[in-house]
């Protein structure tokens, strides 16, 4: 998401929040539409698995979710009274986890209300620290699909080790140990826990294409699939150097499961704020 675009949508979730009896809470009905859910009865479905996370960690849902009735305008100066819900900022983080997180507004929402200090720049770091292990996570589902696919064409696990390495040196122009050395990753450690979030995603990227031709091609054998992922990296390489982006020359990144404890923490951190409030 662009730095304006998290700013737009910070100041609308910030807009919607009330304050009731110094406890922050959402509407319901006015999260539906900032979490892009044109259906109540879709949305409802998000609350119900909401519900369920909070019964499952021993939170009092009627604290967090209370029913209430909200009167909306209706035609020619009429009104209409609706179901609607009061949500907990941690109610949200619920409803934000919850959600399809394909939507730019639920992953948005997944770090708004995970961060208690209510500012912009927190907001956006956290966005792009969400984004960076996502990638990661991405990373790992794919390089298990290729594995498995060349499972099928008689490629152990030492195999796939190579074909893999033989990428990172085709996209990086260094090999796997080198490379290790030039950024100061622990030798135990994989490269990519430590890559940038767009090298992440070229890694990716590389692996999808190769996965994609070794079927479509139907490529055996070790030397034809080592080809054709090594041609994939070159080919995402150029792409990236094209653009002046070098690889190779890009910054380490914080270890991603740092990463992962510090917004696992955040939850944490969340649900305690809100119990010191409620006592």
């Amino acid at each position: 998401m662009k730095p304006e675009e998290i700013k737009n949508l910070f100041l609308k979730f910030e807009m919607a929040a009330s304050d009731l009896e110094g406890i922050e809470c959402w509407s319901a009905r006015e999260l539906q539409g900032l979490l892009g859910y044109s259906k109540w009865e879709n949305f409802e479905k998000v609350i119900f698995k909401a519900k369920d996370a909070c019964k499952n960690v021993s939170e009092n849902i009627e604290y967090h979710f209370p029913d209430i009735r909200k009167t909306i305008p209706m035609p020619k100066g009429a009104e209409k009274e609706i179901d609607d819900i009061l949500l907990t900022r941690y109610a949200c983080y619920l409803i934000a986890q919850n959600g399809d997180s394909r939507k730019e507004e639920i992953s948005f929402a997944q770090n708004y209300f995970a961060v208690q200090t209510r500012r912009a720049e927190l907001v956006e770091q956290r966005l792009l620290e969400f984004e960076r292990i996502k990638a990661r996570e991405k990373l790992s589902q794919t390089e298990k699909q290729l594995s498995g696919i060349l499972y099928e064409r008689g490629i152990d696990s030492q195999g796939f080790a190579i074909i893999r390495s033989k990428g990172d040196q085709s996209l990086f122009r260094l090999n796997t140990q080198m490379l290790k050395r030039k950024m100061n990753i622990p030798e135990n450690r994989p490269i990519a826990d430590f890559l940038p979030t767009i090298s992440i995603k070229a890694k990716d990227l590389a692996a999808e294409m190769t996965g994609l031709n070794v079927q479509s091609k139907d490529l055996k054998g070790q030397s034809k699939i080592e080809e054709e992922h090594i041609d994939n990296n070159l080919a995402v390489r150029n792409m990236l150097t094209q653009r002046g982006i070098v690889p190779e020359n890009l910054p380490i990144a914080e270890d991603v499961k740092k990463l992962q404890r510090k917004l696992n923490g955040d939850e944490k951190k969340l649900l305690k704020g809100i119990k010191k409030k409620k006592e």
